[in-house]
Order: structure tokens, then sequence, then C-alpha cells
């Protein structure tokens, strides 16, 4: 029996849920991958998978082994690695999932470089607003804006945005410009779409905090598209500085009520809580920790 194919396949079993998902994965057969789980099943004595029509789970002896089975493939790939001298050269897939907006707008660019660097390595971008499983799609590296982060990921703290509120000159020559953060709700409020806290908007400014019903027609789900729609002189809109800086270095926006600002945004570099990481994935963790604090609009941290 090839021990360590039976281990791999165990342990993504466990993850996906599935036996066929694993053929998937391993591009062959559901049967092949059952029989490979029963020899190993056979080989240790000990039943690790409750099978039934519809779902598969991990007895108790199961969940332990797969814990431990967890650390063997860690150990083999790093040694694997180190025998085929990929400690000093990385190679092979990294696979990043990225919000939408930002990866286009930003991330995109940022991996060109890292790929001429490093000849070997391939790089497949999800662009995806959903909070992913890392485990369960095969992710090695997710970047996430905001605090709510997975429990079992590890999270490194790539950079803060400071959110400001920001509209085009026009617009303000139109409508007129606030002077107070109540003057906001008699203006065009230009905001993401399906936030939980809908059109209430708190703002800060030291110890004092305001929370304003705003109003507004338009709504939408892509920042890039609030980036055109306020250049465009559509609203005021509350904005992170990664995606509105070069615009207000331009003039092409201009800051509203700039003594007030909203709850930066962070961006968190996810990995799975996995002890091994191959040599290409350290690097570019590294390496995106450090560009992204050097992105317009961001406060390295």
């Amino acid at each position: 029996m090839d021990t360590i194919r039976s281990l791999r396949c165990f342990v993504r079993a466990i993850e996906l849920g599935s036996l066929s998902a694993v053929a998937r994965e391993e591009d062959t057969t559901q049967p092949t991958i059952s029989k490979l789980m029963a020899s190993l099943e056979r080989e240790l004595g000990v039943r690790l998978l409750e099978r039934s029509t519809t779902s598969l789970q991990a007895t108790p002896q199961g969940m332990r082994f797969y814990q431990r089975a967890l650390g063997v493939l860690a150990e083999y790939t790093e040694a694997v690695a180190e025998a085929r001298g990929q400690t000093e050269t990385p190679a092979g897939l990294i696979r990043i999932n990225a919000p939408a907006a930002f990866g286009q707008f930003r991330l995109n660019a940022l991996l060109a470089p890292f790929l001429a660097d490093h000849p070997k390595v391939d790089i497949e971008l999800i662009l995806d607003d959903r909070m992913v499983d890392l485990v369960k799609e095969g992710v090695d590296i997710a970047l996430r804006q905001g605090h709510d982060l997975p429990p079992d990921a590890i999270a490194r703290l790539a950079g803060i945005s400071p959110r400001q509120l920001v509209a085009a000159p026009a617009y303000l020559k139109a409508h007129g410009t606030p002077r107070r953060p109540q003057d906001l709700s008699r203006h065009d409020y230009i905001r993401f779409a399906w936030l939980a806290d809908g059109d209430m908007l708190t703002l800060h400014n030291g110890e004092q905090t305001e929370t304003i019903q705003t109003k507004g027609r338009y709504r939408v789900n892509n920042a890039l598209a609030i980036r055109e729609s306020l250049a465009a002189g559509g609203g005021i809109g509350l904005c992170p500085l990664w995606l509105v800086q070069d615009l207000l270095d331009k003039g092409k926006l201009v800051r509203v009520l700039p003594k007030w600002h909203g709850q930066p945004q962070p961006l968190h570099l996810l990995s799975p809580s996995r002890r091994y990481q191959p040599v290409r994935v350290r690097l570019l963790l590294d390496y995106l920790t450090q560009q992204i604090a050097l992105l317009p609009g961001y406060n390295a941290s």
C-alpha cells in the first residue's frame, strides 16, 4: 500500500467530507479512493471513517489519527523539499484568494514582480468576496479586509488603511460642503450594498462619536464601482484610503469633514493553521507584507 498517498487521501476526506471530492482532486475514481481508505483501516485494525449514502464523518479514533497524520505529512513534505533543494529554490503552485476590488486594483500588480523573481513558482489568484475555507478549497494565502477573521487560520497584519469621507469637487460645488456630521443626512451618500448597519454611518473625531442616518439612491457591492461613482460626482462616500488616495492626490476627490473618520480597515494575510509551509508560500507572505505596507493609503502596522 502507498502509505503516504493513503494518508493524504484520508486527510483530504476529513477536510472535504466526501470521497468523491477527494477522487476529483486526485483525478481518479471514487471506488479507488474507497479501496485506499479500506486498506488503511485494515492495516491499522481500526475504523477511521463512518460512511453513509449522504455523509462521511471521522470516528473518534479517526479524528485522533487525522491530527497525527497532519504532522506526518508535514514532516514528509518538508523532507522532500529539502531533498529536492526546494528549501532554497521555491517552486510549485501558490493558490491565493482575495477580495475582488483589492485583488484587481492593488494585488494583481504586486504579483508580477514576485513571479519574475521566482521563475519556478506558479500563482493562481481567485478574486472572491466571500470568506473561503482555506483548507477545504486548498488556498495557501487569503487576503481579508476588516476585523472578522476565521478562528482556525494564522493571520498576519499587513497594513491598516484609514477611512475618510470623500467627494468630487463638482459634487460639492453643486450641493454644498457639509460643515458638521449631521449635514450628511441632506446629501447623496454612496455606500456598499449589504452592509449590516444599512444607512447608519458612525464617525469619530478623537473621543467624539457621531452616528448619522444617511440617505442615498445608489448602493453597490463593488468598491471599484463606488470609486468611479464618487469620482464622477455621484455623492459622498466613506472609503478606505487604499481605494482613493491616488484620486485625492490628483484633486479628483477631496476630503469631506477631514477631522472626522470611520473605523480604520485592517488587511490581514491568512494561511491555514498547519505547522509546515512550503518555502514559496513563506516567501510570498513576507513579500506581500512588505509591499502592501508601502501601497498608497496604507499605514504600516
